[in-house]
């Protein structure tokens, strides 16, 4: 199975993803020499790890009709302060008092189950070309 993103190029560092009729636009902050305008495309990254957790905490809790109003997220990412690589990212579920305590263990283990997370654990070759059109 396949799925296919087209990359296209805007103004100045402006990257931008098109696939199942979306787009998703990135640009650079203002210190990368962008504009600040969107995301950049590693925040997206990042972000997708957090937002993919949250489906599976969404679905988690639908499935057993536990209402999702008072539950957020916090996806804190450290990084090295020479190397200015991720070393860790911490990912709190915020619960309500009044959520099930025999569902606690259970939620994270569900949350555990992004496929993001998933992909980083054991990642794809990922090889680039150059086509010529």
């Amino acid at each position: 199975m396949e799925t296919k993103f087209e990359i296209t190029f805007a103004d100045n560092k402006k990257v931008d993803a098109h696939f199942r009729g979306f787009t998703v636009n990135s640009d650079q902050s203002l210190s990368g020499g962008g504009e600040n305008t969107a995301p950049s495309p590693f925040e997206l990254f990042l972000a997708s790890i957090g937002m993919c957790a949250g489906f599976y905490v969404v679905s988690f809790c639908q499935s057993r009709s536990i209402s999702t109003d008072n539950i957020k997220m916090t996806q804190t990412v450290i990084r090295n302060d020479t190397t200015h690589k991720v070393e860790r990212i911490n990912i709190d579920i915020n619960l309500p008092l009044d959520f099930p305590e025999k569902y606690k263990d259970a939620v994270i283990k569900a949350a555990q189950s992004c496929s993001v997370k998933k992909f980083l654990d054991a990642p794809p070759e990922i090889k680039i070309a150059v086509k010529v059109q």
